[in-house]
């Protein structure tokens, strides 16, 4: 078995604040490469495109969605290997990293469920204003699509004003994704954490918290526990979700972008999607 190289979180989290990013070559690679690229995905918050399907989709209920209740399992399955997935870029070292940082309260996890299994969901990373979008997963119709409508609509909510996608796909681009070049992204990304970018490379606790990543849940009611999850449904909270999306798309939320600037995700089984 090859023995793999452990990625020391709090690198990861400075790499994140210099707009740098790990990936790996495949499930079972020793070692991660970091990537920045010259384009960046991105979502602008004020851009997601919220189709009559799926604010429908959203209202009815069709799946229970939960926040931080099964990170082990979200990450687990970006990283599985599907027919339309053959291989992934999450090693191990990566899949440690990440759950380190979500016991340190960094990283988080949106899981959708449908009559009592997880169907769906995305896990990224929090950083000052920023949220990075790392990978979705879906083994159902619109779970993944449903599970990024919450996360914009709990961005917004939390006052984010930057979430990353790294490479943008049609699936992402279908919910309102662009792309900006690398220098654009540079300012966007400084202004997300609120400091110089020497101090947010230097020091990952120089970074603010700025942003509520959990000021969704004081206009949501108590989720279920995971052992009701296949007995109750989620309308209101789908309808409120539907209703903060809505009124993004008439009012616009955030200066972040200009006309013309330009996530990732693969469709439904997705990779920095």
């Amino acid at each position: 078995m090859t023995r793999v190289r452990a990625i020391d979180p709090d690198l990861m989290l400075r790499a994140y604040a210099a707009g740098i990013f790990p990936m790996a070559d495949d499930r079972a690679a020793a070692d991660v490469y970091w990537v920045e690229p010259k384009r960046r995905g991105i979502l602008p918050l004020d851009g997601f495109r919220l189709s009559r399907s799926l604010a429908k989709t959203l209202r009815s209920g069709h799946f229970v969605v939960t926040v931080d209740r099964a990170f082990d399992r979200v990450i687990a399955g970006c990283a599985e290997q599907t027919a339309d997935r053959p291989g992934t870029w999450i090693n191990r070292s990566i899949e440690d990293a990440c759950r380190t940082l979500h016991q340190r309260g960094f990283a988080h996890s949106v899981e959708c469920w449908q009559n009592g299994v997880l169907v769906g969901g995305l896990y990224g990373i929090a950083l000052g204003r920023a949220f990075f979008g790392e990978s979705m997963f879906s083994r159902t119709r619109d779970a993944s699509k449903v599970a990024l409508a919450h996360l914009v609509a709990r961005l917004r909510a939390g006052g984010f004003v930057l979430l990353d996608c790294q490479f943008i796909t049609p699936h992402l681009a279908s919910l309102g994704a662009i792309e900006v070049p690398r220098d654009r992204y540079s300012v966007l990304l400084e202004e997300a954490l609120g400091v110089g970018a020497g101090a947010a490379v230097g020091s990952a606790e120089a970074v603010p918290i700025g942003a509520d990543f959990a000021a969704l849940d004081r206009l949501l009611p108590p989720p279920p526990r995971l052992d009701e999850i296949d007995t109750v449904s989620g309308p209101a909270s789908g309808y409120v979700i539907a209703q903060l999306l809505v009124q993004t798309s008439q009012t616009g939320c955030s200066t972040m972008l200009s006309d013309g600037d330009s996530l990732n995700s693969q469709p439904e089984n997705t990779r920095r999607s």
